[in-house]
C-alpha cells in the first residue's frame, strides 16, 4: 500500500528482456534502504526489488505489467518517481494507492499558470474508470485531486513542489502516464454496472 507522496526520483540505469519479462536496473538515493523483496512504486507501478549492488536496484516487471502500463516503453536515463510501501501507522499524507496502474493515459494539455501547472490526461472511458470533481487520482505514482472530471479526460493543478521532485517537469503533449483510479470510486463503478 502506498500513499502517492514521491519520495525521490530514479533513473533507469539497464534494461535488460529476459522471455517476455524486462529487469529494470535504477540509481536512487534510497537504494541503501531497501532491501530484497520489497516493494517499490516506479510511476505508480508496484513491482519488487529482486537485486542490488551498490548505488542500484533491479526490479522485473512481467508480460501483464508491461502490456497494461508504460513500465514496458521506459529509456536508459529515463526519470521515474519512487516511493517506498508506506509503514503501518505512518501518517497518510496522499490517499490509499495500491500500486496497480488500472490503465494508461495520454497528456493532452501542459500549461503553467502563473506558478503552478496544469495538466489534462485523456483515457480510454470504455474500460469504466471514473472520476470525480475533487476526488482523488494517481498519475504515475502522484496523489492528486481532480479540478475538471469528464467522462473520458480529467485535468490535475500541479504546485512547483510537485513539479520540481516528481517527472511531472518532463510531461508534454502526447506523454503517456499511468494512471491508478481511486480505489472506492472503483468499488462504486464495479456495483453500479452489476446492479444495471
Amino acid at each position: 500500500m502506498f500513499t502517492g507522496i514521491i519520495e525521490t526520483i530514479g533513473t533507469v540505469t539497464q534494461l535488460q528482456k529476459e522471455a517476455t519479462n524486462l529487469h529494470i536496473s535504477l540509481k536512487s538515493t534510497i537504494t541503501s534502504e531497501l532491501k530484497i523483496d520489497q516493494s517499490v512504486a516506479h510511476n505508480g507501478v508496484c513491482l519488487t526489488v529482486v537485486n542490488i549492488s551498490g548505488d542500484e536496484y533491479t526490479v522485473t516487471a512481467i508480460q501483464e505489467t508491461l502490456q497494461k502500463t508504460t513500465i514496458g516503453k521506459l529509456t536508459i536515463g529515463e526519470h521515474v518517481n519512487l516511493e517506498r510501501a508506506m509503514k503501518l501507522g505512518d501518517r497518510l499524507d496522499g490517499h490509499l494507492v495500491q500500486g496497480h496502474v488500472d490503465q494508461t493515459a495520454t497528456c493532452t494539455k501542459a500549461q503553467e499558470t502563473k506558478g503552478s501547472w496544469a495538466y489534462t490526461f485523456k483515457y480510454d472511458s470504455s474500460l469504466n474508470n471514473i472520476t470525480i470533481e475533487k476526488g482523488s487520482i494517481t498519475v504515475n505514482g502522484v496523489s492528486l485531486t481532480v479540478v475538471d472530471s469528464k467522462t473520458d479526460e480529467f485535468s490535475v493543478a500541479i504546485i512547483p513542489y510537485t513539479f520540481e521532485n516528481t517527472n511531472f517537469n518532463t510531461f508534454q503533449v502526447g506523454t503517456e502516464v499511468n494512471l491508478e483510479f481511486d480505489v472506492i470510486g472503483k468499488y462504486v463503478s464495479r456495483l453500479n454496472a452489476l446492479n444495471n
